[in-house]
């Protein structure tokens, strides 16, 4: 079958039509993505990311930590660690015995 040239209105419609469909196309994928992520963080919001145990969020000088119920694991959420860190030495020794048993 030989292949028609399309006249350049043809062409640009085509192009137009494509383009909107590929923007579409985008815009779905993008839906998706958020609902998967919100999905995953349902599925794993407050586990440990060891053992998949609950975490226990625990307040310690206006820190809050997370220790898991199972395996102990300390973690820290975005900008705690720097608040661990800004401590004195004395009350980073009284910090870290917290979690040592």
């Amino acid at each position: 079958m030989p292949f028609k040239k399309l006249s350049q209105e043809e062409e640009y419609i085509a192009r137009k039509e494509f383009e909107k469909k590929q923007k579409l196309e985008e815009e779905k994928q993008k839906l998706l993505a958020v609902e998967e992520k919100k999905r995953l963080k349902a599925l794993h919001h407050m586990c440990c990311p060891k053992c998949g145990m609950q975490l226990i969020e625990i307040d310690y000088n206006h820190i809050k930590v997370d220790e898991c119920s199972s395996c102990k694991g300390v973690w820290l959420d975005a900008g705690e660690l720097d608040s661990v860190v800004k401590l004195e030495k004395t009350a980073l020794a009284k910090f870290f015995s917290v979690f040592s048993k």
